[in-house]
């Protein structure tokens, strides 16, 4: 019996699924927590079409500030460290 292929089903996702308290939308695709709960419900149309604005509603999400990394932290340290010295 031969495998019938499957078809990957469309999505704004890059894994990077955060959501924006002021505005509702993930930080990474755009989209609300609604429309991330339904999208496998809504029809190929729907989806492509919430793409289109997904561009403009990333454009009004506020970033979060990277975290520090360890490396920078360190850095900070030791110049506060340095300048300490003097």
């Amino acid at each position: 019996m031969g495998r019938t292929p499957t078809r990957t089903m469309e999505s704004p996702c890059i894994l990077v699924c955060s959501i924006d308290d002021k505005t509702g939308y993930c930080f990474g695709c755009g989209r609300t927590r609604d429309e991330i709960a339904q999208w496998t419900l809504y029809s190929p149309e729907k989806r492509r079409d919430l793409m289109t604005i997904l561009p403009a509603r990333l454009e009004t999400v506020e970033r979060k500030p990277r975290r520090e990394t360890r490396r920078s932290r360190m850095a900070r340290k030791r110049a506060n460290e340095t300048s300490g010295e003097n």
